[in-house]
């Protein structure tokens, strides 16, 4: 706690001063204990935050939305990385948001047990970020972007928490995700000078090798990187006394498909709320568990025991498989590429099809997705279709991402196992069957038209993105796990 009192004064962040006639923040101590990638604790924390809910919009903060990294982008990060031949290191900037200038003025109480022994019924006026307060993040990007764009760096055009500089033929990166903060290029001097500058500015807690990053942990090889969850499986598993659970070979059943099941015995809300939002985390780097979680995430509001066992068969196939991960092979080209299928009118409860799709930077898996549509699609053709203008939707975006890393892409390809739907995309007519599919999924035809996407067929045998649209059984189910390549740590370690 005295530890952070004394960043508070070296940082400049707040002044004592009289007890204004206008709101007062209060104040509140907050304890952590970081860990790292093993489970050891390596630092005790103590955050002294304000109590944000007190403070009054328009009067003790503004604007308060700060960009934040998506995980697609930390993934594209590492796939260029490892295409490239460099490896990635982090650093994590000490209590960032006390860097943040603040323009409103805010004032907070003294925190309990430090009262200033002269002036004990002062308050603090802040001159600069306090963790808690509505404006803080967005006063830390700020002030980290400037910083950033002072030194040479442009802001990405995609991605705001982007940056890149161009040194001779040397492109350098670095992605923010808060105070977490990921670089590298090929050149090693310019690793060096920045962590120089960076340190000179900010004071920083842990520097070096990207190897834990938001829980993932990177092992970073010369054949590939290796992408996992490790720690985080054995905590899932541990925490709702699954460890000893016996195996499964796969995370749902051929006839997985799930409904309300209302003469079902109702079980925990909490319990199995906790469970949905512990696995929907670690769907980041387990895609092959992406369409069970997300069917089971359908019945959080009245879950039943079908429901629940349906749960508990994801963390036994979690115990059969806790080492997986997400394999990124060096050596392979840099093609963006993208998967789509649906299982039309899966769901059992109101007929709605699922869409699924992946996204790969060569044989590098960068994003993916599975949900069920809006609305229901009165064919297979339809079904396709609405997920093609979702994937084409990612696969634009990602495209504009890859520009800033200075690749300009054209005729990206969208692959698809049904012809009907690609033929909706080529041919702009309307006709009766497709005069009700909303327009919003029709701007798949004018980037078509433009080509800036390709879409083109694909053996449904082929089609990698059935994995997360519809239960498989063992054999094919691990076909495209392989595929995707999500495989076993063990066999590079």
């Amino acid at each position: 706690m005295q530890e952070e009192l004394n960043n508070f004064t070296r940082n400049e962040v707040w002044h004592l001063v009289p007890r204004p006639n206008q709101n007062v923040v209060g104040t509140k101590w907050v304890f952590h204990n970081k860990q790292d990638e093993h489970g050891v604790v390596t630092r005790n924390k103590a955050r002294l935050m304000a109590k944000g809910y007190s403070q009054v919009e328009g009067l003790d903060f503004g604007e308060t939305y700060a960009p934040v990294a998506r995980l697609e982008s930390i993934r594209i990060l590492l796939a260029y990385a490892t295409y490239h031949g460099f490896k990635l290191y982090q650093m994590d900037v000490k209590s960032a948001f006390l860097n943040g200038p603040i323009k409103e003025e805010v004032y907070v109480e003294q925190p309990s047990s430090f009262e200033d022994s002269e002036y004990p019924n002062y308050v603090y006026k802040l001159c600069k970020a306090l963790y808690g307060l509505k404006q803080a993040p967005r006063a830390w990007y700020e002030c980290l972007r400037d910083f950033l764009i002072t030194n040479g760096f442009k802001v990405g055009k995609a991605d705001p928490t982007l940056f890149t500089k161009t040194l001779e033929n040397d492109l350098f990166v670095c992605q923010i995700y808060v105070d977490n903060i990921i670089f590298g290029t090929t050149n090693e001097s310019t690793c060096e000078e920045f962590s120089r500058i960076m340190t000179q500015k900010f004071e920083m807690s842990v520097m070096g090798e990207l190897k834990y990053f938001l829980g993932f942990q990177v092992k970073q090889l010369q054949e590939g990187t290796f992408i996992s969850q490790t720690k985080y499986i054995q905590d899932i598993l541990n925490k709702f006394g699954m460890k000893d659970a016996k195996p499964i070979k796969t995370p749902m059943g051929t006839n997985g498909h799930l409904d309300l099941d209302t003469g079902g015995k109702s079980v925990d809300q909490k319990v199995y709320r906790s469970m949905i939002d512990s696995l929907l985390y670690l769907c980041a780097s387990r895609p092959d568990i992406m369409l069970s979680v997300c069917m089971c995430a359908r019945f959080q509001v009245d879950p039943k025991e079908a429901h629940l066992r349906a749960v508990k068969q994801i963390l036994r196939y979690l115990v059969y498989t806790p080492k997986f991960g997400l394999w990124y092979p060096q050596g392979s080209t840099f093609d963006l590429i993208g998967y789509l299928d649906a299982d039309w009118a899966g769901c059992k409860i109101n007929r709605k099809s699922t869409s699924g799709t992946c996204q790969f930077l060569g044989r590098s898996l960068v994003s993916w997705a599975s949900k069920k549509q809006n609305s229901v699609a009165l064919s297979t053709a339809e079904a396709e279709y609405i997920v093609a203008g979702h994937c084409c939707a990612q696969l634009l975006w990602m495209r504009q991402t890859l520009s800033d890393y200075g690749y300009k892409l054209t005729k990206v390809p969208l692959l698809c196992d049904n012809e009907s739907a690609i033929r909706m995309a080529d041919n702009p007519v309307e006709h009766s069957r497709t005069t009700h599919i909303v327009i919003r999924y029709h701007f798949l035809r004018d980037h078509q038209q433009k080509g800036d996407i390709e879409i083109a067929y694909i053996n449904s045998k082929e089609q990698l993105a059935d994995i997360f649209t519809k239960p498989l059984d063992e054999q094919t189910f691990n076909k495209l796990r392989h595929e995707l390549n999500i495989l076993d740590s063990r066999n590079f370690f």
